[in-house]
């Protein structure tokens, strides 16, 4: 029971097939109490009718792009949790039609629009949620873990405008990992391989990067959510203490191969 007895929230939540809902799960199986958000009353229903199963009870609103709604998250989160001891945050966003073609021909408005949710999101959540999260040398530490890919550190074929917006995640967490250390507050990363979620979908060619892992990949095969979500969960435990700023790979090894 890594996460026995704290106290976490959950943004990116979208379906059974999402990293974020098998982190969700993997907290809740280590002893997690969790709070999950929602980007709008679209996805309301589909995220409390998965957070049910493992009874979540708390459920806020959260468009990460207006700062009066990480506020309320924030109160909200302090009325029912009192404190945090963790964040997850799985959440990004590009237009369609910027991830096709080539990156030079972004549009400023997706540009803009692609860091806002993809980046900038977790620099004014971590903002927002800091009071909650930190520490000063009083018990376990607070730990923030967000997810990237390797299209945001080399080119994959149309990635394009996400993939320069995980670059900026990735530097990121490094400015928030030593801001936010002398308050007992750890930020990192994981990287996870190409997996089918809905996020996914979106890029053109997807199924081109699933097949070539199994190939190229050293231990021959994809990864699955559960094997990200465990690696999340050692980032937010307390096996993870001494680590902050750093980015892990969870790609069967992938990133490491040369051309």
């Amino acid at each position: 029971m890594l996460l026995k007895g704290r106290k976490g929230v959950i943004l990116g939540v979208a379906n059974k097939r999402s990293i974020a809902w098998a982190i969700a799960k993997a907290a809740h199986d280590h002893g997690a109490e969790l709070a999950l958000t929602y980007a709008n009353d679209r996805f309301k229903e589909s995220v409390v009718e998965l957070g049910d199963t493992i009874r979540v009870k708390h459920y806020f609103p959260c468009d990460v792009a207006r700062d009066d709604e990480i506020a309320a998250l924030a109160a909200s989160l302090k009325h029912s949790f009192g404190h945090l001891d963790f964040l997850v945050h799985a959440v990004a966003f590009a237009k369609k039609e910027e991830l096709a073609g080539r990156f030079v021909d972004t549009s400023r408005e997706g540009y803009h629009l692609a860091q806002d949710i993809s980046s900038f999101s977790l620099t004014a959540l971590c903002r927002a949620l800091k009071p909650l999260l930190e520490r000063r040398g009083e018990g376990p530490t607070g730990s923030v873990v967000t997810l990237t890919y390797l299209g945001g550190q080399r080119v994959v074929p149309n990635y394009n405008v996400m993939g320069v917006a995980k670059a900026a995640l990735e530097a990121s967490v490094r400015y928030l990992a030593s801001d936010l250390g002398p308050l007992g507050i750890r930020v990192n990363a994981v990287s996870a391989g190409p997996i089918k979620t809905l996020s996914a979908a979106g890029v053109q060619s997807f199924s081109t990067l699933l097949d070539t892992m199994p190939e190229r990949a050293p231990l021959r095969r994809n990864v699955t959510q559960e094997e990200v979500a465990d690696a999340a969960l050692f980032l937010l435990s307390e096996l993870a203490r001494g680590v902050t700023g750093e980015i892990l790979f969870v790609d069967a090894g992938f990133h490491a191969m040369g051309v």
